[in-house]
């Protein structure tokens, strides 16, 4: 299969797009490389989050969402991706290598990448309006279409559990030295910020919901429900296999397509990593909600935005040319 070439002017717009995928406390811990048919992602050890992610998970499933909004960029542009992962064993920095071959974009392709300006992370409660089976079927699929399962948690013992389990890891970082520091300092930003997460985007905790991590600010207003409602979330979980790097970009992929096709829907969605942090909480939430078939990478808040609702702002990114480096740049 022949490679296409890639311009830089594409290059630039597609990497812009892939740049508003979601990541821990909006770090934005990639960066990219540009060849004349290929664009290669490396991780930025720099923007890393030693204290709250120590073993690099969050970070690869962060650079897993940057890649898979890099392909759907890449299909709208008429350009197919041939993806290497973890390409070179020595350079584990390295995550991944896309080279590129023509193809013909879809209205699917289109109003996918339409989807990637629009996708918010909302966590405010939503509304009590059921999500159809059929989109929920649909969110499977794109998970599994990445390698990934995407399982409903919609026992109320399930839910409990998480929501015990959010609460339990929240004191195990409150106990963890450097944690409290690293959540200040990527949270409570201003709107103007091009990274972390502002406090415009942070409502103020509601009694009876789905526990959200606390963090520095809480400037956003948080949905109003009718007498009697209470939160509507629809909680799932995105699992793999096994746990490897590989499983773990592949996370992030399958989060990225789940998002995007929830966002296409017209659904809110809010990624959910606390309890997936602390070791002792994910094993339990891997007993209690998988059954400890397969391995727990990212909790999944879904619903409806009550129509009172204002938009989620959006929250800041870095400038597109500030996340390149040269082809030839010395490896770090």
């Amino acid at each position: 299969m022949l490679t296409a070439h890639l311009d830089r002017t594409t290059a630039r717009a597609v990497i812009g797009l892939a740049n508003l995928a979601p990541s821990v406390h909006n770090s934005q811990p990639w960066r990219w490389r540009v060849g004349p048919s290929s664009i290669h992602l490396f991780a930025d050890a720099t923007r890393a989050l030693p204290a709250t992610d120590p073993e690099g998970r969050d970070l690869r499933i962060s650079c897993g969402a940057a890649l898979h909004h890099l392909r759907v960029a890449l299909s709208a542009a008429g350009l197919a991706a041939r993806v290497h992962r973890m390409p070179d064993p020595a350079h584990p920095a390295h995550v991944a290598s896309v080279e590129t071959t023509a193809r013909t974009p879809t209205a699917d392709d289109l109003a996918l990448a339409r989807a990637i300006e629009h996708r918010r992370s909302d966590r405010r409660v939503f509304s009590t309006w059921p999500v159809p089976p059929e989109f929920l079927t649909e969110l499977a699929r794109a998970a599994e279409h990445e390698g990934a399962a995407l399982r409903l948690l919609d026992r109320e013992s399930q839910r409990w559990a998480v929501r015990r389990l959010v609460e339990h890891a929240a004191v195990e970082q409150a106990l963890t030295p450097g944690v409290a520091g690293e959540v200040a300092a990527w949270t409570g930003r201003t709107r103007m910020a091009r990274e972390g997460v502002p406090a415009a985007n942070v409502p103020s905790p509601r009694e009876g919901t789905v526990p959200v991590r606390h963090v520095a600010g809480a400037e956003q207003p948080q949905s109003e429900l009718g007498v009697g409602e209470s939160d509507g979330t629809v909680l799932a979980v995105l699992s793999t296999r096994t746990d490897t790097p590989i499983d773990q970009l592949r996370a992030g992929e399958a989060l990225s397509a789940v998002l995007l096709t929830a966002t296409r829907s017209g659904l809110a969605t809010d990624p959910v990593s606390q309890p997936l942090e602390v070791p002792t909480t994910r094993a339990e939430l891997k007993q209690s909600c998988l059954d400890g078939d397969g391995e727990p990478q990212v909790l999944l808040r879904l619903g409806w935005a009550p129509v009172s609702a204002d938009p989620v702002p959006p929250t800041g990114r870095l400038r597109v040319d500030d996340t390149i480096d040269a082809m030839d740049a010395p490896w770090t």
